[in-house]
């Protein structure tokens, strides 16, 4: 099996959950990216991966690693869907198109928080990931700062604090659209 070169430097990134993205701004992501893209090496190291039990995934303009996993994984990777749940929710509450390719600023939804009373009780629910934290803009910048090491979003400009959402977003969307909740559910759901 003939595999990349840079096949070192992709486990290194996919392994620790993150995603490789082709609207990364970091140059090395976006080549790693494109090499990713090319169907060859895509097979390549799928079944290189599949050989230390990895599974290579490709989404939507992203890649990342799934694997299977032991019951105490499992628990732990719900826990962490929740709140991908919760941060999806709360940032489509901020602005319903958010998504790929979105730009945002902090101060623009700490603005919003003054005015949108569902935004704010978003925020105050997402402090359960954020115990130590009080003040919105903490919690905010708590929330920002994990999404960015899950590469999820990236820091477009540092002056303006400008940050853009990476295609890796879909993952989030694609979660949420997945869940299925049959009628016999619904009614066993209390309210």
């Amino acid at each position: 099996m003939n595999v990349p070169r840079q096949t070192a430097q992709i486990f290194e990134i996919l392994s620790r959950g993150q995603f490789i993205c082709s609207n990364s701004f970091d140059v090395e992501i976006k080549r790693l990216y494109e090499l990713l893209d090319e169907e060859t090496n895509y097979e390549n190291l799928y079944n290189y991966f599949r050989e230390i039990n990895f599974t290579l995934e490709k989404g939507d303009g992203f890649f990342y690693f799934s694997r299977v996993e032991n019951r105490a994984d499992l628990e732990r990777k719900i826990k962490q869907s929740f709140k991908w749940i919760d941060l999806l929710d709360f940032f489509k509450t901020f602005d319903p198109s958010f998504g790929a390719g979105t730009r945002f600023v902090p101060s623009d939804i700490l603005v919003q928080l003054n005015v949108n009373a569902d935004l704010k009780t978003k925020l105050n629910a997402l402090k359960q990931y954020t115990p130590e934290r009080s003040k919105y803009s903490d919690i905010l910048s708590k929330i920002i700062n994990e999404m960015r090491s899950d590469r999820f979003i990236e820091l477009e400009n540092e002056i303006s604090e400008q940050y853009k959402v990476l295609s890796s977003f879909k993952y989030l969307e694609e979660l949420v659209l997945s869940i299925q909740i049959t009628d016999e559910a619904i009614h066993e759901i209390p309210e």
